[in-house]
């Protein structure tokens, strides 16, 4: 059946784990190869946009020589947010596929459903493919810092 990108995401999500970043994955592809991949690096980076979703657009586009990624497929170990969810309007990203829904900030299915407006000038299809590790690693981490981060 091929590549299971969001599986490939997952292995990147991970990666932020380390580094104190929210362990939030991301895979930029196009006929069926990898352009780009990122994690979250809002901590390293002190910079409120370094999403895992964003960091992999500006990659792709900068790979590939073109702000515009016709044709390319986005796979996000987390429901992408409003600004990420726009960044995909923006860079007319054909589909996403994400594996974990966030319950406080989703931009496309949980708060808000942003690539299913009309009055946008581009669309983008989305798919929610559960994944219990998308989501599992998720809870994990900020489990582990409220508890580690909790006085005797």
């Amino acid at each position: 059946m091929g590549v299971n990108f969001l599986s490939l995401a997952l292995e990147v999500a991970r990666e932020a784990v380390d580094k104190g970043e929210v362990p939030v994955g991301c895979v930029v592809v196009r006929d069926g190869e990898v352009i780009s991949s990122a994690h979250n690096l809002t901590e390293t980076l002190k910079d409120p946009t370094a999403h895992a979703e964003i960091l992999a657009i500006r990659d792709a586009a900068s790979k590939l020589g073109n702000w515009r990624l016709e044709g390319c497929e986005v796979y996000v170990t987390l429901e992408p947010c409003v600004m990420c969810a726009y960044a995909l309007v923006l860079s007319r990203v054909r589909r996403v596929t994400f594996g974990a829904l966030d319950r406080r900030h989703g931009g496309v299915l949980s708060l808000y459903n942003l690539l299913d407006d009309p009055r946008l000038n581009h669309r983008v299809r989305w798919v929610y493919d559960p994944v219990e590790e998308c989501s599992g690693l998720i809870e994990r981490f900020y489990r582990e810092r409220r508890d580690g981060g909790r006085c005797a």
